[in-house]
């Protein structure tokens, strides 16, 4: 057993017990200070989800993406206003491209969230991407499980919107908002595929702009054209800035997250969550253990053969596989 997974089954200290329990109670630096365990995959963290994660599975999560520069902050800023008007308690993670000198996120969202400080419901947490391909960090859906038992009812998880971030906001959220702006309406046609695919409310932003209508116009035709289905994405024009239309975005969440409990697809959506989850959690366990058994010798003997085209990506990875678990060679991550 590795040093990490034995210190999983190390039995809480009183102080973190102490912690997590004022974090649920509703004190934010405790609650930032688990957050961080979280974030950081720190021994104590897994006492904190297992802990945690009984108390989940009722909060309403909002994933909120597009291209930078499209005011989403402003945006996600505007509808928790609203959320909070309504008495609601609402957490915000907004994920980051990570720093390459700090590993830190790069952008500030308290300070271009100013209306909301001060807030005492409302909790905003930026989270570095960390270098993941997506852009979203491993770990968004286990700090969103940990917020959610902290007791807050919206969930509005904002990403910068660059690779395959959008797909995995599809994965981390019950309702994908997709924010564009009147600029973006000459490049509608060519927009990628997977932005359109999992988007259940577009929103084009900044609609006091020269071409707004033009550009919801192009977005509609082209939204058309996708599969039949029970549920139609809508087009909103919203000024964040200023609010407008965004109580009309919050009116069609609402009617989507309806939507979704009455055909049954909300269950649906949350299981996936947790099918991908879990499954995430196997790999990045599977890749752990297979470094401890692999010593970097025979990596760079392999990467060397690679790199020589004398041996090719999956025969590499069969290799590896075998040479680890040899007992289950049969059942390597690659056919002979």
């Amino acid at each position: 057993m590795s040093d990490s997974h034995a210190a999983e089954l190390h039995p809480p200290s009183a102080g973190l017990q102490k912690l997590l329990a004022d974090a649920l109670a509703g004190q934010k630096a405790p609650l930032a200070r688990v957050l961080s365990l979280v974030e950081n995959e720190a021994p104590e963290a897994r006492y904190v989800l297992d802990t945690t994660f009984p108390r989940t599975g009722h909060t309403v999560r909002v994933g909120i993406t597009g291209p930078p520069g499209a005011g989403k902050s402003t945006l996600v800023s505007s509808l928790a206003q609203i959320l909070r008007a309504e008495g609601e308690r609402v957490a915000i993670v907004a994920v980051d491209p990570t720093s390459p000198f700090s590993g830190g996120a790069l952008l500030g969202d308290r300070v271009r969230m100013p209306k909301l400080a001060g807030d005492e419901g409302v909790f905003i947490r930026s989270m570095a991407s960390r270098g993941s391909l997506g852009g979203l960090a491993t770990t968004t859906s286990e700090v969103c499980d940990v917020l959610e038992a902290a007791g807050y009812a919206w969930l509005l998880i904002e990403t910068v919107g660059v690779g395959q971030s959008e797909l995995e906001v599809a994965e981390s959220a019950d309702s994908v908002v997709v924010v564009l702006v009147p600029e973006s309406g000459d490049g509608v046609q060519a927009m990628k595929a997977g932005l359109m695919e999992i988007g259940d409310i577009f929103v084009l932003n900044k609609a006091d702009r020269d071409g707004a209508d033009r550009a919801a116009a192009d977005l509609k035709s082209v939204l058309a054209l996708k599969p039949a289905a029970a549920w139609r994405s809508p087009v909103l024009l919203t000024e964040a800035r200023t609010g407008q239309g965004v109580d009309a975005l919050r009116r069609t969440i609402g009617n989507h997250l309806q939507h979704l409990r009455e055909k049954g697809l909300l269950s649906v959506r949350r299981r996936r969550r947790l099918k991908g989850h879990v499954q995430d959690l196997i790999r990045a366990r599977a890749g752990e253990r297979l470094r401890a058994r692999v010593d970097e010798s025979r990596w760079d003997a392999i990467l060397e053969e690679l790199e020589a085209r004398r041996l090719a990506p999956h025969e590499a990875a069969r290799r590896l596989w075998n040479e680890a678990w040899p007992e289950d060679a049969a059942l390597g991550p690659a056919h002979d």
